[in-house]
């Protein structure tokens, strides 16, 4: 080095920067640069994270139940719906875009609104949770005020043809129309409105609720024994006669064989009897319809060979069984006494049809009743046999 340095003297050359030294001091700033601006994007972002962990806090200590935070599509439709039923405020109702929605204001004009989605859910599923015929029959919606059933219950005829003879003609199908006209089940419960002041107090559940429990029991008792008259017709309402000499338009039975009782010997013969009378195209989806007492009283019967006709389910919810049928418990069903037909057996699937449409509509009365609130509640349902010889009866008669 010291060499290079003399000889650099001896030719009278100044020495200059070192080129190494100079990349090397070029690249640790370039370095250091790039750590100051790694070092700041740290720090944002560090700051935001820390910013919006303080909006979460905020939002979460505000008082509000956690769902709260997340916009629900229905919630402005609840709480349309309850500020009328509270207040009778009708202006959300007006102003909601319901596309789609069970609300309709087009309905104001004819007493009501439509009860909300949730509401709505909640009412159906009390009613197919109920013991009634509804769980079996044929349930179809319907826009019209009736509903028609076209019921080919004749056979086509037919004959042998040959090659060179000629064919005769044969008899002609016969089709029989039953109408089902639909009838307004009503509820008319009531609050005050100092309950309905209280914001603690669930106005949609209890609302659903009581309507439920009073259109389930009124639809029950009516599927089964109501008149036709302003309401559906049961199936017990039509005439009954001996399988024997059964014809269309009535239902046939099967007697017991002692009156107001089985009889004394071979009791589970007439359960026999009845399960054996439906043929054979119906039997595949028939149920046994019976109520609590009269199950008491068939679940003890045994077979020739002491085995029990009554079987419980396997698995909950799964429904009893009696000769491999399952059943159907309906309070409404008639008790077993003298001339009564307590046991159904059928495919009511085919047997009976349940029309109905399909909206609630609630009418808010706040000055019929005062100082309480009266809410009416409405629906249209009909319901009637359908095909009269998918449903044959138990008489408990001697004859």
């Amino acid at each position: 080095m010291k060499t290079e340095t003399k000889a650099r003297a001896g030719t009278g050359m100044s020495e200059g920067p070192d080129p190494a030294a100079e990349v090397k001091t070029a690249l640790a700033g370039f370095l250091k640069e790039i750590k100051g601006f790694q070092d700041e994007v740290k720090t944002k972002f560090q700051q935001q994270d820390e910013r919006l962990t303080m909006l979460h806090t905020k939002s979460t200590f505000a008082g509000r139940p956690a769902l709260s935070a997340a916009a629900s599509e229905e919630a402005p439709h609840q709480k349309a719906f309850a500020a009328y039923l509270r207040s009778g405020d009708d202006d959300a109702l007006r102003g909601l875009s319901l596309e789609g929605k069970a609300l309709n204001t087009a309905v104001a004009a004819e007493g009501g609104y439509l009860v909300d989605p949730q509401t709505s859910d909640t009412i159906r599923g009390v009613l197919k949770a109920t013991a009634s015929i509804r769980q079996i029959a044929n349930v179809v919606n319907v826009e019209a005020s009736s509903f028609d059933v076209l019921v080919d219950h004749s056979e086509m005829g037919s004959g042998w043809a040959s090659e060179t003879a000629a064919l005769t003609e044969t008899a002609t199908p016969q089709i029989d129309r039953i109408s089902i006209p639909l009838h307004e089940l009503a509820a008319m419960p009531k609050a005050s409105q100092r309950l309905l002041d209280d914001s603690a107090f669930d106005i949609e559940t209890w609302l659903a609720n009581r309507i439920a429990d009073k259109f389930a029991r009124s639809e029950a008792a009516a599927f089964v024994a109501g008149d036709g008259v302003d309401k559906p017709k049961g199936f017990l309402t039509h005439t009954k006669v001996a399988n024997g000499v059964w014809a269309w338009g009535s239902l046939g039975y099967v007697a017991t064989g002692a009156d107001g009782d089985f009889a004394a010997v071979n009791a589970s013969d007439a359960i026999v009897d009845l399960v054996y009378a439906l043929n054979a195209e119906y039997r595949a989806n028939a149920s046994f319809v019976m109520n609590s007492k009269t199950a008491g009283a068939v679940r003890k019967m045994k077979d020739a060979d002491g085995r029990f006709l009554w079987s419980d389910g396997l698995q909950a919810g799964e429904p009893a069984r009696l000769m491999g049928y399952p059943v159907l418990i309906a309070e409404d069903m008639p008790d077993i006494a003298s001339g009564t037909t307590a046991i159904a057996f059928g495919d009511f699937g085919a047997g009976y049809t349940i029309a109905e449409r399909p909206d609630l509509r609630v009418l808010r009365d706040p000055f019929s009743a005062k100082p309480h609130v009266l809410f009416y509640a409405s629906k249209r349902v009909g319901g009637d046999v359908s095909d009269f010889a998918a449903i044959k009866l138990l008489k408990f008669a001697t004859s």
